[in-house]
Protein backbone atom coordinates (compact mmCIF):
# COMPACT_ATOMS: atom_id res chain seq x y z
CA UNK A 1 0.00 0.00 0.00
CA UNK A 2 3.08 2.27 0.24
CA UNK A 3 5.32 1.22 -2.18
CA UNK A 4 5.18 4.27 -4.42
CA UNK A 5 5.74 6.12 -1.21
CA UNK A 6 8.78 3.47 -0.17
CA UNK A 7 9.93 3.08 -3.87
CA UNK A 8 10.98 6.99 -5.23
CA UNK A 9 11.29 6.20 -8.81
CA UNK A 10 11.30 9.48 -10.66
CA UNK A 11 10.62 11.93 -7.55
CA UNK A 12 12.51 14.63 -6.18
CA UNK A 13 14.09 14.09 -3.20
CA UNK A 14 15.43 17.66 -1.29
CA UNK A 15 18.91 17.69 0.36
CA UNK A 16 22.16 18.93 1.02
CA UNK A 17 24.16 15.40 0.75
CA UNK A 18 25.92 14.24 -1.98
CA UNK A 19 28.01 15.47 -4.49
CA UNK A 20 25.49 14.77 -7.46
CA UNK A 21 23.21 17.38 -6.54
CA UNK A 22 25.94 20.22 -6.91
CA UNK A 23 26.92 19.52 -10.50
CA UNK A 24 25.52 22.19 -12.95
CA UNK A 25 21.88 21.04 -13.98
CA UNK A 26 23.06 20.92 -17.75
CA UNK A 27 25.88 18.71 -17.69
CA UNK A 28 24.01 16.13 -15.36
CA UNK A 29 21.35 16.52 -18.77
CA UNK A 30 24.21 15.81 -20.92
CA UNK A 31 25.16 12.78 -19.23
CA UNK A 32 21.75 11.00 -19.06
CA UNK A 33 21.42 11.70 -22.79
CA UNK A 34 24.61 10.00 -22.98
CA UNK A 35 23.15 6.93 -21.05
CA UNK A 36 19.81 6.98 -23.15
CA UNK A 37 21.57 7.29 -26.88
CA UNK A 38 24.94 5.79 -27.14
CA UNK A 39 23.22 1.81 -26.08
CA UNK A 40 21.58 2.57 -29.49
CA UNK A 41 23.32 0.18 -32.14
CA UNK A 42 26.17 -0.79 -29.62
CA UNK A 43 27.92 -4.33 -28.77
CA UNK A 44 26.87 -5.83 -25.46
CA UNK A 45 30.36 -4.97 -24.02
CA UNK A 46 29.51 -1.48 -23.68
CA UNK A 47 26.36 -1.46 -22.73
CA UNK A 48 28.16 -3.81 -19.55
CA UNK A 49 30.45 -1.32 -19.20
CA UNK A 50 27.54 1.42 -19.07
CA UNK A 51 25.79 -0.79 -16.22
CA UNK A 52 29.07 -0.48 -14.22
CA UNK A 53 29.59 3.49 -14.61
CA UNK A 54 25.80 3.97 -13.08
CA UNK A 55 26.73 1.44 -10.23
CA UNK A 56 29.92 2.89 -9.63
CA UNK A 57 28.11 6.06 -9.74
CA UNK A 58 25.13 5.34 -7.70
CA UNK A 59 27.96 4.04 -4.80
CA UNK A 60 30.34 6.76 -4.57
CA UNK A 61 27.26 9.24 -4.91
CA UNK A 62 27.49 10.23 -1.60
CA UNK A 63 22.95 10.00 -1.59
CA UNK A 64 21.21 9.06 1.35
CA UNK A 65 20.58 5.00 1.37
CA UNK A 66 17.40 5.12 2.32
CA UNK A 67 16.39 6.71 -1.47
CA UNK A 68 18.83 4.29 -3.41
CA UNK A 69 18.13 0.67 -2.38
CA UNK A 70 14.91 0.22 -2.55
CA UNK A 71 14.80 1.61 -6.66
CA UNK A 72 18.35 -0.29 -7.21
CA UNK A 73 16.78 -3.63 -6.05
CA UNK A 74 13.49 -3.06 -7.98
CA UNK A 75 15.37 -1.93 -10.91
CA UNK A 76 17.59 -5.01 -10.84
CA UNK A 77 15.12 -7.54 -10.23
CA UNK A 78 12.90 -6.16 -13.65
CA UNK A 79 15.82 -5.94 -15.52
CA UNK A 80 16.97 -9.77 -14.66
CA UNK A 81 13.60 -11.00 -15.42
CA UNK A 82 13.25 -9.46 -18.98
CA UNK A 83 16.60 -10.18 -19.29
CA UNK A 84 15.99 -14.08 -19.28
CA UNK A 85 12.93 -13.91 -20.81
CA UNK A 86 14.69 -12.75 -23.84
CA UNK A 87 17.54 -15.45 -23.44
CA UNK A 88 14.90 -18.39 -23.92
CA UNK A 89 13.36 -16.64 -26.89
CA UNK A 90 13.79 -18.71 -29.64
CA UNK A 91 16.72 -17.17 -31.89
CA UNK A 92 18.07 -19.67 -33.82
CA UNK A 93 15.76 -21.00 -36.61
CA UNK A 94 16.90 -21.88 -39.70
CA UNK A 95 16.82 -19.06 -42.80
CA UNK A 96 15.12 -19.26 -45.58
CA UNK A 97 17.18 -21.03 -48.01
CA UNK A 98 19.00 -18.36 -50.64
CA UNK A 99 19.56 -18.83 -54.09
CA UNK A 100 23.44 -18.07 -53.39
CA UNK A 101 26.41 -19.49 -54.93
CA UNK A 102 28.28 -22.72 -53.36
CA UNK A 103 31.51 -21.56 -50.93
CA UNK A 104 33.16 -24.37 -52.72
CA UNK A 105 33.35 -22.26 -55.82
CA UNK A 106 35.03 -19.00 -54.24
CA UNK A 107 38.35 -19.41 -52.42
CA UNK A 108 39.17 -18.81 -49.29
CA UNK A 109 35.04 -18.73 -48.18
CA UNK A 110 33.60 -19.42 -44.99
CA UNK A 111 30.22 -20.60 -44.50
CA UNK A 112 28.56 -19.26 -41.47
CA UNK A 113 26.36 -21.77 -39.72
CA UNK A 114 24.23 -21.23 -36.33
CA UNK A 115 25.33 -19.61 -33.65
CA UNK A 116 27.30 -20.79 -31.17
CA UNK A 117 25.56 -22.84 -28.21
CA UNK A 118 26.39 -21.95 -24.98
CA UNK A 119 24.30 -24.08 -22.46
CA UNK A 120 21.36 -26.56 -23.67
CA UNK A 121 18.75 -27.29 -20.11
CA UNK A 122 16.73 -30.72 -20.83
CA UNK A 123 14.80 -32.14 -22.27
CA UNK A 124 12.57 -31.47 -19.42
CA UNK A 125 9.64 -33.90 -18.58
CA UNK A 126 6.91 -32.71 -15.95
CA UNK A 127 5.09 -35.93 -16.01
CA UNK A 128 2.97 -36.68 -19.30
CA UNK A 129 3.99 -33.15 -20.77
CA UNK A 130 7.46 -32.86 -22.34
CA UNK A 131 9.16 -29.15 -22.60
CA UNK A 132 11.64 -30.44 -25.00
CA UNK A 133 15.41 -28.70 -24.91
CA UNK A 134 16.12 -24.86 -24.04
CA UNK A 135 19.52 -23.98 -25.92
CA UNK A 136 20.78 -20.66 -24.91
CA UNK A 137 23.32 -19.81 -27.72
CA UNK A 138 25.53 -16.85 -28.57
CA UNK A 139 22.50 -14.28 -29.99
CA UNK A 140 19.88 -15.34 -27.39
CA UNK A 141 23.04 -14.30 -24.80
CA UNK A 142 22.93 -11.36 -26.39
CA UNK A 143 19.25 -10.11 -26.58
CA UNK A 144 19.35 -11.07 -22.88
CA UNK A 145 22.14 -8.81 -21.74
CA UNK A 146 21.02 -6.20 -24.45
CA UNK A 147 17.57 -6.22 -23.34
CA UNK A 148 18.41 -6.06 -19.39
CA UNK A 149 21.15 -3.33 -19.45
CA UNK A 150 18.99 -1.51 -21.75
CA UNK A 151 16.11 -1.17 -18.65
CA UNK A 152 18.58 -0.70 -16.23
CA UNK A 153 20.61 1.86 -17.93
CA UNK A 154 17.47 4.04 -19.35
CA UNK A 155 15.54 3.85 -16.03
CA UNK A 156 18.30 4.20 -13.58
CA UNK A 157 20.23 6.89 -15.26
CA UNK A 158 16.76 9.18 -15.14
CA UNK A 159 16.20 8.28 -12.03
CA UNK A 160 19.50 9.27 -10.80
CA UNK A 161 18.68 12.87 -12.59
CA UNK A 162 15.27 13.03 -11.45
CA UNK A 163 15.82 12.42 -7.54
CA UNK A 164 19.18 15.22 -7.65
CA UNK A 165 17.45 17.96 -9.60
CA UNK A 166 14.34 19.72 -9.23
CA UNK A 167 11.55 20.25 -11.26
CA UNK A 168 12.78 24.10 -11.66
CA UNK A 169 16.12 23.43 -12.55
CA UNK A 170 15.51 20.47 -15.00
CA UNK A 171 12.90 22.87 -16.54
CA UNK A 172 15.37 25.86 -16.99
CA UNK A 173 18.03 23.37 -18.15
CA UNK A 174 15.72 22.03 -21.40
CA UNK A 175 14.90 26.13 -21.72
CA UNK A 176 18.78 26.62 -22.16
CA UNK A 177 18.94 23.68 -24.36
CA UNK A 178 16.09 24.10 -26.84
CA UNK A 179 17.20 28.32 -26.80
CA UNK A 180 17.78 28.35 -29.92
CA UNK A 181 14.61 27.07 -31.22
CA UNK A 182 13.07 30.53 -30.06
CA UNK A 183 14.47 31.71 -33.07
CA UNK A 184 12.33 30.03 -35.60
CA UNK A 185 9.49 30.82 -33.02
CA UNK A 186 8.87 27.93 -30.98
CA UNK A 187 7.23 29.05 -27.69
CA UNK A 188 9.82 28.14 -25.17
CA UNK A 189 8.22 29.88 -22.14
CA UNK A 190 4.91 28.28 -22.41
CA UNK A 191 6.38 25.16 -22.97
CA UNK A 192 8.92 25.21 -20.12
CA UNK A 193 6.00 26.17 -18.14
CA UNK A 194 3.92 23.18 -19.01
CA UNK A 195 6.79 20.80 -18.21
CA UNK A 196 7.03 22.27 -14.76
CA UNK A 197 3.60 21.96 -13.80
CA UNK A 198 3.67 18.55 -14.87
CA UNK A 199 6.37 17.63 -13.15
CA UNK A 200 4.98 19.20 -10.47
CA UNK A 201 1.71 17.21 -11.14
CA UNK A 202 3.33 13.53 -11.14
CA UNK A 203 3.71 13.28 -7.26
CA UNK A 204 -0.26 14.26 -6.95
CA UNK A 205 -1.22 11.33 -9.43
CA UNK A 206 1.01 8.90 -8.08
CA UNK A 207 -0.89 9.82 -4.06
CA UNK A 208 -4.27 10.00 -6.00
CA UNK A 209 -3.51 6.50 -7.43
CA UNK A 210 -2.50 5.28 -4.47
CA UNK A 211 -5.35 6.94 -2.29
CA UNK A 212 -7.49 5.08 -4.19
CA UNK A 213 -5.96 1.26 -4.22
CA UNK A 214 -5.81 1.87 -0.19
CA UNK A 215 -9.33 2.77 -0.15
CA UNK A 216 -10.48 -0.65 -2.62
CA UNK A 217 -8.18 -2.59 0.61
CA UNK A 218 -9.73 -1.14 3.79
CA UNK A 219 -13.31 -2.28 2.11
CA UNK A 220 -12.13 -5.57 2.01
CA UNK A 221 -13.69 -6.25 -1.07
CA UNK A 222 -14.28 -10.24 -1.84
CA UNK A 223 -13.78 -10.42 -5.66
CA UNK A 224 -14.27 -14.04 -5.74
CA UNK A 225 -17.94 -13.58 -4.27
CA UNK A 226 -19.03 -11.07 -6.77
CA UNK A 227 -18.15 -12.56 -9.55
CA UNK A 228 -16.29 -11.45 -12.89
CA UNK A 229 -19.08 -8.88 -14.08
CA UNK A 230 -18.79 -6.83 -10.71
CA UNK A 231 -15.34 -7.00 -10.13
CA UNK A 232 -14.91 -5.33 -13.33
CA UNK A 233 -17.14 -2.62 -12.32
CA UNK A 234 -15.39 -2.39 -9.23
CA UNK A 235 -12.40 -1.22 -11.07
CA UNK A 236 -13.75 1.09 -13.75
CA UNK A 237 -15.45 2.82 -10.98
CA UNK A 238 -12.30 3.27 -9.24
CA UNK A 239 -10.93 4.44 -12.48
CA UNK A 240 -13.54 6.87 -12.52
CA UNK A 241 -13.11 8.57 -9.12
CA UNK A 242 -8.82 8.48 -9.97
CA UNK A 243 -10.09 10.53 -13.10
CA UNK A 244 -12.49 12.93 -11.24
CA UNK A 245 -9.69 13.45 -8.44
CA UNK A 246 -6.94 14.30 -11.17
CA UNK A 247 -8.89 16.80 -13.04
CA UNK A 248 -9.60 18.71 -9.92
CA UNK A 249 -6.45 18.42 -8.72
CA UNK A 250 -5.41 20.03 -12.25
CA UNK A 251 -8.30 22.66 -11.98
CA UNK A 252 -7.51 23.84 -8.74
CA UNK A 253 -4.39 24.23 -9.60
CA UNK A 254 -5.05 26.37 -12.55
CA UNK A 255 -7.04 28.61 -10.50
CA UNK A 256 -4.56 29.04 -8.22
CA UNK A 257 -2.44 29.92 -10.81
CA UNK A 258 -4.91 32.63 -12.25
CA UNK A 259 -5.32 34.32 -8.91
CA UNK A 260 -1.75 34.36 -7.56
CA UNK A 261 -0.18 35.36 -10.93
CA UNK A 262 -2.48 37.10 -12.40
CA UNK A 263 -2.69 34.74 -15.83
CA UNK A 264 0.48 35.26 -16.77
CA UNK A 265 3.35 32.98 -16.77
CA UNK A 266 6.33 32.68 -15.36
CA UNK A 267 9.60 33.54 -16.90
CA UNK A 268 12.11 30.50 -17.13
CA UNK A 269 15.03 33.05 -15.89
CA UNK A 270 13.38 32.81 -12.47
CA UNK A 271 14.41 29.51 -12.44
CA UNK A 272 17.93 30.10 -13.07
CA UNK A 273 20.16 28.10 -10.59
CA UNK A 274 22.17 31.45 -9.95
CA UNK A 275 23.95 29.35 -7.15
CA UNK A 276 25.64 26.57 -9.46
CA UNK A 277 27.69 29.79 -10.96
CA UNK A 278 28.65 31.25 -7.31
CA UNK A 279 29.48 27.65 -5.87
CA UNK A 280 33.07 27.41 -5.05
CA UNK A 281 33.60 23.64 -7.14
CA UNK A 282 34.58 24.69 -10.20
CA UNK A 283 36.66 21.74 -10.36
CA UNK A 284 34.08 19.01 -10.08
CA UNK A 285 31.99 20.68 -13.47
CA UNK A 286 35.22 20.72 -15.22
CA UNK A 287 35.35 16.94 -14.28
CA UNK A 288 32.14 15.69 -15.18
CA UNK A 289 32.84 17.93 -18.51
CA UNK A 290 36.14 16.38 -19.37
CA UNK A 291 35.07 12.51 -18.33
CA UNK A 292 31.87 13.22 -20.71
CA UNK A 293 33.95 13.59 -23.58
CA UNK A 294 36.12 10.74 -22.89
CA UNK A 295 32.96 8.83 -22.76
CA UNK A 296 32.15 10.30 -26.20
CA UNK A 297 35.77 9.14 -27.72
CA UNK A 298 35.21 6.01 -26.00
CA UNK A 299 31.49 4.83 -27.45
CA UNK A 300 33.46 6.04 -30.98
CA UNK A 301 36.09 3.95 -30.83
CA UNK A 302 35.13 0.56 -28.92
CA UNK A 303 31.23 0.90 -28.59
CA UNK A 304 30.81 -1.38 -31.14
CA UNK A 305 32.42 -4.33 -29.32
Amino acid sequence: MEFLRNVPIGQYVSGKTGWLRTIDPRLKFAWTLIFLLSPTLSGPIWRLGLVGLLLFITAFGSLPLRIIWRPLIFLVFISCLFGLLSIFLPTNETASALATRSPQEVSNALSLGNSWEVLRIGPLNLGEISLGSFIIDRRSAELGIKTSTLIFTVVHSVNLMLITTSPEDLMWTLRWYLSPLSLIGLPLDRLSFQLLLALRFIPLVQEEFQNLIRSILVRGFSFKKLGFKKSIGVFLSAGERLLTNILLRAEQGADALIIRNGGLLISPDLFKPRFFFKQRRPWQNLFCTSALFVTLYLRYRYGNI
